[in-house]
C-alpha cells in the first residue's frame, strides 16, 4: 500500500522508466539503463550501472529538482571513419547532456545554479573496442565546462564498474564500486548497447558540414 501511494506519476516521456519501491532505501527507486535519461522533482532515488559508460547526476540544489543520465560513446576503433565517429558524439553524448540538462530548465530549474556530479569511464580490457572510457569522461568533463556547470565531485576511470544511487532533492549520492569480476557481465551489456547505436546510425545518418 506505501509503494502504491509512494508512485506519484511522471511526465510522459518517463512511463518507460521502471520505477518501484526500494524497502532497503524506504524510498521510490527509479532505474536508467544505457542510452536513457530521468529528470524528478519527487523525493526519490535514480539508479544505474556503469561499466565504460558515464552517468550525469545534474541538480538545482534550491529546488531540488535534477536527474541522470547514462550514455556511452563509441570510439574510433569501430569505426574508423572521423566524421562517423563525431556524428555519434553529437548524437549519443550531446543527446544524453542537451535532454538532461532541458528537462531540468523545463520543471523550473535554473540554468545558472546547476550542480553535476559524474561518474564511470571505467577501462575495461586493454584490447576490446568496449576501451572507451577515457573517450566518454573527456566529453562529459569538457561538456560540462562549457555549459559553466560546475563539477562538485566525481568517481571516474579505474578498472571497477560502478553503481550510483542519486537523490536529486538533495544532491546526495551513494555509489559502490563493483568488484572487477564483474566486468566480463558489463562488457557483454555494453556490447549490445553499441550493436543498437550502430545500427540506429546506420538508419539514421546524421550529415556533418566542414
Amino acid at each position: 500500500m506505501q509503494a502504491e501511494a509512494t508512485l506519484l506519476p511522471v511526465r510522459p516521456e518517463f512511463q518507460a522508466i521502471t520505477r518501484q519501491w526500494d524497502t532497503r532505501h524506504d524510498a521510490v527507486v527509479a532505474r536508467v539503463d544505457p542510452g536513457s535519461f530521468y529528470v524528478t522533482a519527487h523525493d526519490e532515488l535514480i539508479f544505474t550501472r556503469l561499466g565504460s559508460c558515464v552517468a550525469a547526476c545534474i541538480w538545482d540544489p534550491l529546488l531540488g529538482i535534477g536527474g541522470l543520465n547514462h550514455f556511452l560513446l563509441p570510439e574510433r576503433q569501430l569505426h574508423e571513419d572521423w566524421h562517423q565517429l563525431t556524428s555519434y558524439s553529437c548524437r549519443y553524448g550531446n543527446w544524453a547532456m542537451e535532454q538532461l540538462i532541458n528537462n531540468i530548465l523545463n520543471l523550473g530549474g535554473m540554468r545558472n545554479r546547476l550542480k553535476a556530479k559524474v561518474f564511470g569511464g571505467a577501462q575495461m580490457t586493454q584490447t576490446s573496442v568496449l576501451n572507451v572510457g577515457e573517450s566518454n569522461i573527456s566529453f562529459v568533463k569538457n561538456y560540462l565546462m562549457t555549459e559553466a556547470i560546475e563539477i562538485v565531485s566525481e568517481d571516474l576511470g579505474g578498472p571497477w564498474p560502478r553503481k550510483v544511487l542519486f537523490h536529486p532533492n538533495s544532491g546526495k549520492v551513494k555509489l559502490m564500486r563493483l568488484s572487477p569480476d564483474r566486468i566480463t557481465q558489463m562488457m557483454s551489456q555494453e556490447k549490445h548497447y553499441l550493436k543498437q547505436i550502430v545500427a540506429q546510425q546506420d538508419v539514421h545518418p546524421v550529415e556533418l558540414f566542414d
